[in-house]
Formats: structure tokens, sequence, C-alpha cells
């Protein structure tokens, strides 16, 4: 049994996603970020960065181990399972390449620009032009790969995609209208996110938690 430590924000629903796709069973608790939830101790001994999403391995080899850091969770059960990473060679590290991009570039500066552009009590231009150029060139990449590739590691689904879906498709929801001009023309990212859109497990792991 696996126990998720989550919220419902893109970071959490990618471990919700993949495992609805694994079909692990796993057990949901809730940790309210607007209620600072993150920082109770009990939270913060198996996330000290007290931030979602967690997950404790109660079947892991060796004990109950636990993880923080969506990255990191995504290559465990990855490689706990055997599947949506391939195990070595080419396809490992072009999966790798593109969680990493996801996790130290398109994350945080959709959350940067999330914040600037909606949430901050305060419109900082220099901000919001920051976080808007960084934006429009993250998902020009985004659309260039996936111009070329069905996904963005490659010829198969992969945790590279699970990782990206929940933010690109809030940038979606979000961009088209308050600022359609950095979402632009993507008709790859589109028929990406379509695509995923479809799986049965992505729409179980999007409802992940339930609040």
């Amino acid at each position: 049994m696996i126990t998720l430590y989550t919220w419902s924000t893109p970071n959490g629903r990618k471990i919700s996603i993949l495992l609805e796709e694994l079909g692990l069973p796993y057990e949901v608790r809730p940790v309210n970020i607007g209620k600072d939830e993150q920082f109770d101790p009990a939270f913060l001994a198996i996330a000290p960065n007290n931030k979602i999403p967690a997950i404790v391995d109660h079947d892991a080899e060796g004990g109950p181990l636990s993880l923080f850091e969506s990255g990191a969770i995504l290559t465990y059960l990855a490689d706990k399972t055997g599947r949506f990473l391939a195990p070595s060679g080419p396809a490992r590290w072009r999966t790798l390449e593109w969680l990493f991009w996801q996790v130290g570039g398109l994350g945080p500066m959709l959350g940067q620009l999330g914040y600037f552009a909606g949430r901050a009590p305060e419109k900082l231009p220099l901000a919001i032009g920051r976080f808007s150029d960084e934006a429009r060139r993250l998902l020009g990449v985004m659309e260039t790969r996936l111009a070329a590739s069905p996904y963005l590691g490659g010829e198969d689904y992969t945790i590279a995609d699970i990782a990206s879906y929940a933010w690109t498709l809030g940038a979606s929801t979000l961009l088209r209208k308050a600022a359609p001009e950095i979402w632009g023309d993507l008709p790859a990212v589109e028929r990406w996110l379509a695509t995923l859109g479809e799986r049965p497990a992505v729409q179980r792991g999007m409802a992940v938690p339930a609040v």
C-alpha cells in the first residue's frame, strides 16, 4: 500500500495520475496548503521541504520508504513497476531530460506567472513580463518537440508526459482567456493535451484529492 500526501495542484496530480495508470493500491491523505497543513510536524517528517506531493511506500524493500519531490516519486514508482520509464538506454535518458525540464522549468515558470499575473495583491509589470516571456519560450520548446514526436520522451507515453500534463492543461485554460498572446498557436501541444486527456487513468488522477 502507498500513502499519497497531496492537494489539488498540478504537482500533486502528477503522482495520482501515475498511481492510477499503474493500478497500484493507494490511500490519499489530503494536505490543505490553504490552511498551512504542510507545516504540520507529522508531514514534515515525511516531506522536509514542506511541500506536496509526498508518498510512503509501506511495501518497499527494506521497510516503509518515504519520498518527497514529484520527479523523484515519479522515477521511483516507474522503476518499481517497470512501466512508463525505460530501464536503460537512450529512451530512459530522453524521458528523464524532459522530466527534469518540467520540474526545473515549465512548472516553476508557469507557477510564478500564475502568481504574479493572477494572485499577487500588487501587479508588478517587470515580474509579469519576465515570466510571460519565459512561459512563451517554454511552450514554444514544447511545441517544437511534440511536432516532431508523439510524446515528450519519444514514441511512448512516459512519466515525462505525466509530469507536464496538469501544468500545461492549467496554462491552456488560464492563458487562452487571460493572455492568448502567450498561449499562441500550439497545435502539437493541443493534440498532446487531447490525447492524454482521453486516458481514463488521467481523468481519475486529475480528480484526486476529492475536495
